[in-house]
Parts: C-alpha cells; structure tokens; sequence
C-alpha cells in the first residue's frame, strides 16, 4: 500500500512538473557525452537563480495577504460589464507579469478569472480568458528583466543595460498590447455583477513585504550585491511568513540548475556547436522561435546563448516563441494544469482555443519583427 501511495505521488509529481522531468533527462543524457568534472561548477547563473529566488518568495508572501487580490478586485468592480470585465482581467495580468514574473501572475490571476466566471455565470467565457490570461502574461512580461525568467537570464548573461532591454523589447511589446486588446474587444458584452467578500489588508506586513519587493527588484538591476540580498530577505521572510518560503516554484528552479547542466554540456560537444552556430548564423530570430515550440523557452535561452552573441535577436525569440504549442512556455502549461482542474474533459477545447490564438500571434509577432529588422 506503501509503494502504491509513492508510485502515486511520483506520476502525480511527474504531470504537474513536465519542464522539469524534461529538463532532468536531458540534463542526465548529455552527462553520457560530457563526464561529470570540475568544469560543471561554471554551468551555473548563481544571480539568475538568487534574483529568480528572491522574487518569487516576496511575491508569494505578499500573495499570502491577498495583496494582489485585493487590487485586482478594486479593479475588476470599477467595470461593470463581461466584455470590460474580462479586459481588465486580462490586464492585470499583464501588467502583473511584468512585475512578479509571469508565472506567478498566472498563479495569483487565474483564480480571479475563474472566480468572475463562476459567481457571474459565465463559465463558457472560461477557456478564452484563461487563454488570454496566459498569453498576457508570456507577452506582458517581456517588457522588464524580471518579467520573464528568460528575460533575467539573458538580461545577466550578457550585461544588457537597462535601457536598450526595453528598447528591443518595446515593439513586440506593443504590438501584443494591440492584439491582446482587439481580442478582448469581440467579447460580448453583458451585465456583469461580482460577488464575495472584501479581504481586509494587513498594513505592517504589507509595508514591510513592499520594501523586501523593491529589494529583490534592486538586485535584478544590480544596484546591490545578490548575496546581500539574499541575506534579508531569506531570514526576515522566515520570521514573518515561512510559508511564503515553502510557496516559492522550487521546481521552477531546480529547472533551471538542470538545463544549466544541460545547455553547458551542449556547448562542450563539437557536433552541436557547428549545427547550432550555423543556424544561429542564418537567422537567429527564426531559429530561436522554433527552438521554444519544441524545448520550450527558458531552456532554449540558456541553450542557444551559448552559440551566440546576437541578444537582441535571441532576446526577442524566446520571448514571442513564448507562444506557440503548448510547451513553448512553461505558463502556457500551468494555465492548462489550472484550466482542466476546473473544468475536468474540456482538455481538448481548451487547446483548441489555445492553439488559435497562439499560433495567430506569434505568427503575427514574428512576421513584424522580421519586418522590422
């Protein structure tokens, strides 16, 4: 009985976490290529991880006193119909992603989608705006160095200063606003009145959680040491809220010490340098959006930074490929895990929808940046 409840735990573990099961095999097959030795110990982003770390456990902690919540319900009751409603839905989400990351906007949101729906009555609105949802938050996040965990990779791999990162990712950017918002528009609309009750917050820890933000966000745009932020924010975290710490996507992060392992040992094989630094050669916009259909896009930001110095293009690559199937992103897959959860055999409906609005953007995306280049 034992080993049946462990067996279950396991498969259990292995479907929510698919990146990482990814990740870890493809981690242990490259080690048959590349023995384990001293070079392995350079693998790793230690302020990718440390920043990636820090924001996630205060944004989870900010999360436990229904921070976002309350905002986002502030926002959602100032509109009063289905069509406005879900905008501002969508919205927040995308704005959000560009301040805590997106996944954890897609944590914090989704809940708020589903419960609009729900209490309204209008759970056939359910697939699009969760589809919405998550194209706003791979989308939104594209904008900032921490929006996206891609984004803190290649902002730290190669020193981007902080005002040309936004200026290659502003017209992406602003085209995804535009889809997103004629999308939005064909909704119809309808009367719309949110029910539940007000969530009181609570002003000390907020204060103190608001200045544990606007220290990790310091050391994304490394004003201060990472070590030292690590420091303060682990032990004060640990004294006011240990569930935030216990909260924070560790899975998240062991994938990527794992596609750390993974892209390093890549680029220690002959053979793949000259096929990877030949395509990236040809295009390495095109190749690193189709390289995000099939290995999804943190891994392939690690992977193909190690064949080019071409950011701008790579920059913009993995995060429009963000698009796309439904391994683009791990977003994407934390959206269908949520969806399917509330809304169990609509798991094929569901990628239908999403498979039409994906496609239609990063094709739409990659076309213009072609375009422009």
């Amino acid at each position: 009985m034992q080993n049946l409840k462990l067996h279950q735990k396991i498969v259990s573990f292995a479907k929510n976490n698919t990146v990482l099961m990814v990740a870890f095999f493809a981690a242990f097959i490259t080690c048959f290529f590349v023995p384990i030795d001293k070079e392995y110990k350079n693998y790793f982003d230690y302020k990718t991880l440390t920043c990636l770390f820090c924001v996630l456990a205060v944004v989870c902690a900010l999360k436990n006193i229904n921070f976002f919540y309350i905002i986002a319900r502030k926002i959602v009751e100032c509109f009063k119909t289905t069509r406005m409603s879900i905008t501002a839905i969508v919205y927040i989400t995308f704005i959000g992603s560009m301040l805590i990351a997106n996944d954890m906007a897609l944590l914090t949101f989704l809940p708020l989608g589903y419960f609009v729906l729900v209490s309204a009555d209008k759970k056939d609105l359910m697939a699009f705006t969760f589809v919405m949802q998550n194209i706003a938050a791979n989308l939104g996040g594209m904008l900032t160095p921490f929006g996206n965990p891609q984004n803190l990779y290649l902002y730290t791999k190669f020193s981007i200063p902080n005002l040309e990162f936004m200026q290659i990712m502003l017209p992406p950017f602003l085209v995804s606003v535009t889809l997103i918002t004629i999308c939005c528009m064909f909704v119809k609309s309808e009367p719309l009145k949110l029910k539940g009750e007000n969530v009181e917050l609570h002003y000390p820890k907020l204060t103190v959680y608001l200045m544990l933000f606007a220290l990790s966000i310091a050391i994304v745009f490394r004003t201060i040491p990472y070590v030292l932020g690590l420091l303060i924010i682990t032990p004060t975290l640990a004294i006011m809220d240990r569930k935030a710490l216990k909260m924070v996507d560790y899975p998240l992060l062991f994938t990527f010490v794992l596609f750390f392992v993974f892209s390093g040992n890549m680029a220690r094989i002959p053979a793949v340098i000259n096929i990877f630094s030949f395509l990236l050669e040809k295009s390495t916009l095109i190749f690193s959006v189709l390289s995000c259909q099939i290995i999804s896009n943190v891994p392939s930001a690690i992977l193909l930074s190690q064949f080019t110095q071409n950011y701008p293009d790579l920059l913009v690559g993995v995060n429009i490929g963000g698009a796309g199937t439904l391994i683009a992103s791990l977003a994407s897959l934390i959206t269908f895990r949520e969806y399917t959860a509330c809304n169990p055999g609509k798991a094929k409906y569901y990628i239908k929808i999403f498979s039409l609005f994906n496609f239609g953007f990063l094709a739409t995306l990659t076309v213009f940046m072609l375009l422009i280049k």
